[in-house]
């Protein structure tokens, strides 16, 4: 992988109480420089509060750093764009539509439903949902509504898929599922996809690299290479030793 898809270059993110100018701001994010290759599966750990969500946010143009670029293909980020789709973490369903119209949805909202609507029974198919095109979000599993949110997104081409704690909410069958589905959808797409987390063992299992977070303000305390084949045996020896030296440098990160 040596194809840059995503350049970010010394990003800091302070937030300020707008109603009392004279307090003093949270800083977020200091310093942070990370480079995301085309087809990479790339997860970002760190404790609560360290910036995960912030950064994530900023790659998706929902938010703006004070400090520093982030570029997509070389075009600086400076606001959303279909290029980058964002999975939150409940699935964000349009509660009136069904699963189809919930997946074409951002077709529609770019006008384009006409030419692409033929590709709907394709997404419906590629996330195993197969006979639910018309139930609505409230006939369906947690996991089955994260799988019609990364159809959603994948409709419509982004060059990366950001994922913002997806599968933190589901049991842990549903997880395993959801977490095989995406890597089934990474390869049929050579998807580029970006995950936050709090799940040592789901990054070890999906990842490339994994970047470990400082609690604020977040920096990069480390990137791990995860030189593992697929399917990865999570009790395996080499899977544990990973886990362990996350878990580690983890530790090591929280306490500077």
């Amino acid at each position: 992988m040596s194809d840059i898809v995503l350049s970010i270059r010394d990003v800091d993110r302070v937030y300020t109480d707008s109603g009392n100018p004279q307090a003093e701001g949270v800083e977020a994010l200091r310093g942070v420089s990370l480079d995301v290759y085309r087809g990479e599966f790339l997860s970002i750990i760190g404790a609560s509060g360290c910036g995960k969500t912030t950064l994530l946010r900023l790659i998706g143009g929902l938010d703006l750093p004070q400090a520093g670029t982030l570029r997509i293909n070389d075009s600086l980020i400076e606001g959303p764009d279909p290029q980058r789709g964002y999975i939150f973490q409940q699935g964000s369903l349009f509660p009136w539509m069904t699963v189809e119209q919930n997946i074409a949805s951002g077709l529609r909202a770019r006008h384009i439903y006409k030419q692409k609507k033929g590709e709907v029974p394709r997404y419906v198919e590629m996330v195993g949902l197969n006979g639910f095109e018309k139930a609505y979000p409230h006939e369906v599993s947690g996991g089955m509504a994260q799988r019609v949110a990364i159809a959603r997104a994948l409709i419509n081409d982004p060059e990366v898929l950001l994922l913002d704690e997806p599968m933190g909410a589901l049991d842990s069958f549903t997880r395993a599922d959801l977490q095989d589905k995406l890597l089934e959808i990474r390869r049929q797409n050579n998807a580029t996809m970006i995950l936050v987390t709090h799940d040592v063992d789901e990054a070890v299992y999906l990842s490339d690299r994994i970047v470990i977070m400082t609690p604020r303000p977040g920096r990069i305390s480390e990137i791990i290479q995860v030189d593992l084949p697929h399917p990865r045996d999570r009790g395996g020896e080499a899977f544990v030793e990973i886990r362990n030296h996350i878990m580690e440098q983890f530790h090591m990160a929280n306490a500077s």
